[in-house]
């Protein structure tokens, strides 16, 4: 283990505990490819984080990635920058990034991009928070300021943990990467766990069954960490395990200047002295600045048949794949990493059958897309640190509640500096509300709610420019924000997250790959993508007899020993 990692919390596992940040990080790089297959073209579906973490390590290792993207460069990694205001963004898609996704960030410090901790609920970076509920406010500046209803729930949702999940045992081994006790504490909670929902586990607990409905009701509104989690309540269980095991909910950060910094600056990162590539070169060099646009069909050629201008892969017997873009242009390929949302395999683009079993269409199809939506102004200043006479509080705080904003963030630029309000945060029906509506309307929605919460500050007189709204799932190339994966979908993670493993996939299914958040273990976390990319890297790289160093083996490499647990053995 790199000394780093040690006794750090991380994305280690639990499902498959490999060491994502150690392999990025020796210095005998991740693979190695034969001199045949150098220069070799690979399509790479989306330009996402996935999309670019993979196209940016094919790319050194020798490898031509070739870049299709039907919308924004960045993905889900969104800044969008308030017109007329020099800078200033609102963070439609990512904007907190657990310090757990060590393989993320080894991308974030690569590139020398700045971190700040985001202004959680109750956290010294939010200064103080307001949780409104049932119209009553509560102000506080730690969890100690809390009433007692709420340690009763924060004491309950621990004491759940311990007694149901043997949570500190298994926090522990993650921390330390013990692999065997890994595996000996969490495969028996898959079978426990899988068709059980996150409510069913409040609901059955002990330590919430003493207590009343009230109780169970202020979590689902509040929750843990970064605030309520009802609109996770009819997810499997196993999918909120591994988010309080790993750390992810815990010591979020946000990039200063904006998150689509991470995809856009990777796109334009110069890689010196790389196997095939003769000068300096970058991902936009490779496509002259421009990634191609997006895809419309990818078809599976006759493996037999002569096609010209084509160097076929003597390392595989699959045919060649073919691309065809938005216009109607057609290249082709001995390789294809498909990163987009995986419903667009059915919804935008025309994929033949053949090139994936019936299982994995199916696993493909059943993934379930959860709604979210935000709602963002810019004000002149950061008003709300001003104190209220009348209350000695700043005018406003980062505020939880049960009205229609959920959630609302503040952002500080500096006092001399434009300020940002995320007036609405929301999930599930909470963001479906929002579905119909034109920005100004969920504006004026949002300030409704907010006055009766302080009804002393006037928070229009301050907000300047144009806001700034989304609907994840309103957009056709997402289709949702991420998944949130139902009980019995166990088998359909796996099914996606093991495909890199093609040693056992009939010819016709070799050479198409499938990476993104939505194939991880942690849906909705940067890292997951990442992961995802590399396990990608490696398929492709072994797809063309490229191998990994005796001392930096990769993810297959280790597949065997790390595997997930298989529901049906």
């Amino acid at each position: 283990m790199d000394s780093n990692n040690k006794n750090k919390l991380t994305l280690f596992g639990p499902d498959f505990p490999f060491a994502y940040d150690n392999w990025l990080a020796h210095p005998d790089g991740l693979a190695t490819l034969p001199e045949d297959a150098l220069g070799s073209r690979v399509a790479i579906v989306g330009a996402g984080v996935s999309g670019l973490v993979a196209a940016h390590e094919l790319m050194k290792l020798g490898l031509q990635p070739v870049v299709y993207e039907a919308g924004r460069l960045g993905g889900r990694l969104r800044s969008q920058p308030f017109p007329n205001a020099n800078g200033t963004i609102a963070e439609l898609g990512g904007m907190r990034f657990p310090q757990s996704g060590s393989s993320f960030y080894h991308y974030i410090h690569k590139l020398g991009l700045e971190t700040k901790p985001f202004p959680n609920p109750l956290s010294e970076a939010a200064g103080s928070t307001v949780i409104d509920l049932a119209g009553q406010s509560v102000f506080a500046t730690t969890p100690d300021d809390l009433p007692t209803l709420y340690k009763e729930v924060s004491d309950a949702w621990t004491e759940a943990l311990e007694s149901e999940v043997h949570f500190s045992a298994l926090h522990q081994a993650i921390k330390t990467r013990d692999i065997e006790k890994i595996k000996a504490l969490w495969n028996p909670l898959v079978h426990e766990w899988d068709d059980r929902t996150f409510y069913d586990f409040l609901a059955n607990a002990p330590s919430f069954k003493k207590l009343s409905f009230r109780h169970k009701e202020v979590f689902g509104q509040v929750g843990f960490g970064t605030g309520g989690w009802d609109s996770d309540f009819r997810n499997t269980m196993l999918e909120i395990l591994r988010v309080v095991l790993t750390g992810c909910d815990d010591d979020q950060h946000l990039i200063v200047g904006g998150a689509e910094q991470v995809p856009r600056q990777l796109w334009n990162l110069p890689c010196e002295n790389l196997p095939h590539w003769q000068t300096s070169i970058s991902l936009g060099d490779l496509h002259d600045g421009v990634p191609k646009p997006g895809v419309r069909r990818i078809s599976r050629l006759d493996p037999a048949a002569n096609h010209a201008k084509f160097n076929r892969n003597k390392h595989s017997n699959s045919g060649p794949i073919e691309i065809e873009d938005n216009y109607g242009n057609t290249e082709l390929y001995d390789a294809v990493l498909v990163t987009c949302q995986s419903w667009l395999l059915t919804t935008s683009i025309a994929t033949d059958e053949s090139l994936f079993s019936q299982e994995h269409w199916m696993a493909l199809d059943r993934t379930s897309y959860m709604q979210s939506s935000k709602t963002f102004v810019m004000v002149d200043r950061p008003f709300w640190k001003d104190i209220n006479p009348k209350t000695n509080r700043p005018n406003m705080s980062m505020t939880l509640t049960d009205r229609l904003t959920r959630g609302t963030y503040l952002f500080d630029n500096g006092d001399d500096n434009p300020g940002v309000i995320c007036l609405s945060y929301s999930w599930m029906a909470d963001a479906l509300k929002m579905l119909p509506l034109p920005v100004e309307k969920r504006v004026e929605l949002a300030l409704d709610a907010l006055e009766k919460i302080y009804p002393d500050t006037n928070i229009r007189q301050h907000i300047v420019g144009q806001p700034q709204t989304i609907s994840w799932e309103a957009d056709e190339n997402f289709l949702g924000a991420f998944k949130g994966a139902l009980p019995g979908h166990y088998r359909y993670n796996r099914r996606m997250y093991t495909h890199f493993m093609q040693r056992e996939l009939p010819t016709a299914e070799q050479g198409i790959f499938i990476a993104g958040d939505d194939v991880s273990w942690t849906p909705g976390w940067a890292e997951g993508a990442v992961q995802t990319a590399l396990n990608a890297v490696w398929g492709i790289s072994n797809h063309f007899g490229g191998h990994c160093s005796q001392q930096n083996p990769g993810p297959g490499d280790c597949y065997d020993s790390l595997k997930p647990v298989n529901l049906d053995p």
